[in-house]
């Protein structure tokens, strides 16, 4: 009995890891198919390539392409460091201009709310307008439920640059009392373990959640591309445009969007700081901080500093 198990057990490790193999070799051939026929799933007009859109979105053949190319950049940067070393620019870069971007969604918070204050108070008006010729107007209350929307904006979009600035909250119990080359496996190790595979989930639910509340017949994880090509042909949009209350906001469905962008910017936020760790662990003390583009409040104070 124990050589029947052991020997079963062989067999489905032998399996997973043919089928781990293949598919990463059929990652080039669906990446080169999805390069060279895009009208196939970015052809939104047609029903059918909608569906193959919102199926590979978030597909074992999109994640293998994605771990592939990740294998690929990683041994390139391995080989040549000046490569990792750009990409961990361009991530970081790239999360910064998205934070500092949207960090303005703050001030544009408070800006609406004292004009809330002032419409409700003051000039006793039901509603506001915007605009000339044709104006905005919605009813205040659309206007004081649309202020969570800045505040998704500020939570989804500047994560990933908190993040490279150094300002997120940290419960430290080991991490300062290690080596310096110690820290930055701990920082490796939690990179692959953690950050990655939780975006990839977040992902995986956050897509479908997404698309069923953009498109009619409801979609769902659990759907088989042979399913959805026969639901195409009911397909149509069907955007959320239901308010909490009658006269409330009615684009609810952007928090499930950014949901989506948030995810994908916090996978390239664990790719980048994976790289920097590597980097900083391989070239020592004197590379920490390299590259790293920090907001200061002058003289060269951090504005982080301290934070953490």
């Amino acid at each position: 009995m124990a050589d029947e198990a052991s020997g079963g057990a062989l067999a489905a490790f032998g399996d997973g890891l043919l089928w781990f193999i293949q598919n990463i070799g059929m990652a080039f051939y669906n990446f080169g198919y999805a390069i060279t026929h895009p009208g196939s799933w970015l052809n939104w007009s047609d029903s059918q390539s909608l569906m193959r859109f919102i199926y590979y979105g978030a597909s074992v053949e999109l994640f293998f392409v994605v771990f592939t190319g990740f294998l690929i950049l990683t041994a390139i940067g391995l080989w040549k460091n000046s490569i990792m070393w750009g990409t961990v620019r361009l991530l970081e870069g790239f999360a910064n201009t998205v934070g500092r971007f949207f960090a303005w969604a703050g001030l544009l918070m408070v800006i609406q709310q004292i004009v809330i204050v002032f419409m409700q108070r003051i000039f006793t008006r039901p509603d506001i307008s915007f605009g000339f010729g044709i104006p905005l107007q919605f009813d205040i209350s659309w206007f004081a439920e649309e202020l969570k929307l800045y505040n998704a904006l500020v939570v989804c979009l500047c994560a990933t640059y908190t993040f490279v600035q150094g300002g997120h909250v940290r419960v430290d119990l080991v991490y300062s009392a290690v080596k310096y080359r110690t820290k930055k496996v701990i920082d490796m190790v939690g990179s692959l373990i953690f950050m990655m595979p939780t975006a990839v989930l977040i992902w995986m639910y956050g897509w479908f959640f997404m698309w069923r509340h953009l498109v009619t017949p409801k979609v769902s994880a659990s759907d088989k591309i042979d399913l959805l090509m026969r639901k195409a042909k009911l397909l149509k949009w069907n955007v959320e445009t239901i308010g909490f209350s009658p006269n409330g906001f009615t684009a609810y469905f952007l928090f499930k969007i950014l949901l989506v962008a948030f995810t994908a910017m916090v996978f390239l936020q664990a790719v980048a700081f994976f790289y920097r760790s590597y980097l900083e662990w391989k070239e020592g003390e004197e590379s920490e901080g390299k590259y790293l583009d920090k907001d200061t409040l002058g003289e060269g104070e951090e504005a982080y500093e301290g934070t953490h």
